[in-house]
């Protein structure tokens, strides 16, 4: 089956079996977030983030690995 089939399917369904496909590809699919956001948002839940004054005027530490 062709992603446009597929597309087709979805959008003849109704609209809250729509909403649980789109839930579905959210949740279940992250391929299309980009790896630098993902990353950040590592960073963010270990908290490694400043401000943004510090962010923009200061150098920042080397990145630990």
């Amino acid at each position: 089956m062709s992603a446009l089939e597929v597309i087709q399917q979805i959008k003849a369904l109704p609209p809250e079996e729509r909403k649980q496909v789109a839930r579905f590809v959210v949740e279940e699919d992250d391929s299309w977030i980009p790896d630098e956001f993902k990353e950040a948002m590592a960073d963010a839940q270990a908290g490694r983030f400043v401000d943004m004054e510090t962010a923009l005027f200061e150098t920042p530490p080397p990145r630990l690995q």
